[in-house]
């Protein structure tokens, strides 16, 4: 059973997607949840199927107080890395809530300050809850949305189905035809060889 929110205020759940992938953005979601909220099958983004992750997207949406995404992209990420990119989604999806939050709840154990905004980092924050476990399907849903677009661009790195994350597939495509403009240039593309002593 997950739990509501850490204080009694107006609290905003956030976490990211993405952000182990070779390609694509990484994508961040906010959430505000009312102090009644209820929704059975919510919970953390990676142990739910795809199909209940889209079927409990509308639900949230509907039934949140306010709710946003945010992608950083693959050149923001090389120029500032992956964690400051990850941050940066956050502080965009929250910029963008509708209501200003009174206390952010953030899924890991890396934040930077949102303006004066108090928060708490918690691990993993979206299996024990509510907004961030709701805030982790936004993110994991419209960061796939965003993969599956650009997989009809560049079909052969079947981006449908990895969704930019490091298959053997991926990689072997990315050894076969080079990166494209959506891969992070900053990241291991390719595993080193192992050079063994002669």
């Amino acid at each position: 059973m997950l739990i509501k929110q850490i204080t009694s205020k107006i609290e905003a759940g956030t976490d990211e997607a993405g952000r182990g992938c070779l390609a694509g953005p990484v994508t961040a979601a906010a959430v505000i949840l009312s102090k009644d909220f209820e929704l059975p099958l919510l919970n953390d983004s990676k142990k739910l199927s795809e199909k209940q992750r889209y079927a409990l997207r509308p639900q949230i949406e509907a039934k949140a107080i306010a709710f946003s995404y945010a992608h950083v992209y693959p050149d923001e990420i090389d120029q500032i890395n992956i964690l400051n990119a990850s941050i940066k989604a956050m502080h965009l999806a929250l910029s963008q809530l509708k209501i200003n939050p009174d206390f952010i709840a953030v899924d890991g154990n890396r934040f930077h300050p949102f303006g004066n905004t108090p928060f708490e980092c918690v691990i993993k924050g979206d299996g024990k809850y509510q907004h961030i476990a709701a805030a982790s399907i936004l993110a994991k849903t419209y960061r796939d949305d965003y993969m599956k677009k650009i997989h009809a661009e560049f079909p052969d790195y079947l981006w449908e189905q990895n969704k930019g994350y490091p298959t053997n597939v991926h990689r072997k495509v990315i050894a076969k035809k080079g990166p494209t403009p959506y891969h992070r240039k900053s990241f291991q593309l390719i595993p080193r060889q192992i050079v063994l002593p002669i």
